[in-house]
């Protein structure tokens, strides 16, 4: 207890040297935000300050310091008014009680998928600003027109793939869970399901259920035909798309500006349905939460809903890091066809879970692909095996 209390007092002093004059004061707003938002949101403090006479300061951080810096200076009277952040926070920060639920009158004006990714039970605890999600990427030298069903795919692999020279209609990462989960999420695979509060329920684990399974299947069956290879991690993936080797491949926008460098004929779309149903990626969302140890909250909420949640705002966010935005009628003006293709991909999405026992399923969950993949255990037995050592692990916890 007391090397605890001493690391406590230790982290607090850094906090107190590294950020001056950050604590929320009455009557001044305080933002945190990264090198990407701090211009923007700085320019709208500005007017915010201009119309309502109130100061505001925003302070800029390292991304991922945002959130770690608040669960220690916000209990100590250190920490901000409003931060800008990722929606998997919400597990940390709603259980931890640092963030306040939020009353957002422009609901109407923003993507579905990404107000229910900042939502923990019946409470929005987010205004979002942006969205994106993993789709297929398509060579349109070797795959002209992308495929719309699975069949498709599986039409245009077998014509493409000759394994002799190491040419593939169709790869993910391997394993990999997250490239993985639209297969198996189309036909009604979950990670977690939800309790009757709309919470999630991290005991209630759906990766074996019979629509997971039918994913695996059908990419167990791209292998067998040597439409999909074994073993290839994404840079791999990566290079041989850049080498005109892999008509199609899943991953996300990140990837856009390696593979335009590459001058590869490209084109971006959603991952073709299933048996009938469209393929559910988990979406990542960022937005703008309060402190709930805000000494402002009336007015963190005036700027969220007044400033923040506006078409001139989200234009001016999406400038600065166009990613495509959560707010609908700036994104059905975007034209950028891999834009249109990540917001279409992500609101067909699901939100990565946020609950901090999902740090327990990443790790089994890829165990049972590599076996699944390499051909030593059924899909069906992998994922049963690793569902108990998922809830066990989440169990002990």
């Amino acid at each position: 207890m007391k090397r605890f209390v001493v690391l406590a007092l230790v982290l607090l002093s850094v906090v107190g040297a590294a950020l001056t004059a950050t604590a929320s004061t009455e009557g001044k707003l305080l933002i945190w935000a990264d090198e990407l938002r701090t211009t923007v949101v700085t320019d709208l403090a500005k007017e915010f300050t201009a119309k309502y006479k109130v100061p505001v300061e925003v302070q800029e951080l390292g991304f991922g310091d945002i959130r770690d810096q608040l669960a220690v200076a916000a209990p100590a009277g250190k920490g901000p008014d409003i931060i800008v952040g990722a929606h998997d926070w919400l597990g940390q920060l709603v259980t931890n009680g640092l963030i306040a639920p939020i009353d957002f009158a422009k609901q109407k004006d923003f993507s579905p998928v990404a107000l229910n990714a900042f939502t923990w039970g019946k409470n929005l605890y987010g205004v979002p600003y942006a969205i994106e999600s993993i789709g297929l990427f398509y060579n349109k030298n070797l795959v002209p027109n992308p495929p719309k069903t699975w069949d498709e795919l599986l039409t245009i692999g077998r014509k493409i793939s000759d394994k002799a020279n190491k040419k593939y209609g169709f790869v993910i990462p391997q394993p990999d869970p997250y490239h993985t989960f639209p297969m198996m999420s189309a036909a009604g695979g979950y990670v977690f399901g939800t309790n009757p509060d709309g919470t999630l329920n991290p005991l209630d684990v759906g990766l074996n259920n019979q629509g997971a399974v039918r994913g695996l299947e059908l990419l167990v069956q791209l292998i067998k035909e040597g439409i999909m290879p074994t073993g290839i991690d994404y840079p791999t993936m990566m290079s041989l798309f850049k080498e005109g080797r892999m008509g199609m491949i899943v991953t996300g926008p990140w990837a856009i500006a390696e593979i335009r460098e590459a001058k590869v004929n490209y084109g971006f779309t959603k991952i073709p349905m299933i048996d009938g149903k469209a393929p559910r990626p988990f979406v990542g969302v960022q937005g703008f939460m309060i402190s709930s140890f805000s000494k402002n909250k009336m007015l963190a909420k005036a700027f969220l809903n007044d400033y923040i949640a506006t078409e001139a705002t989200m234009n001016a966010l999406f400038n600065k890091d166009p990613r495509p935005t959560a707010h609908l009628a700036l994104a059905a003006k975007i034209t950028d066809p891999d834009i249109v293709g990540t917001f279409e991909s992500a609101n067909a999405g699901i939100p990565m879970p946020a609950i901090p026992e999902m740090a327990s399923v990443w790790t089994a969950w890829s165990n049972a692909l590599e076996l699944i993949f390499n051909g030593k255990m059924t899909p069906q037995k992998a994922l049963d095996e690793a569902v108990v050592q998922i809830i066990a692990t989440i169990k002990g916890q």
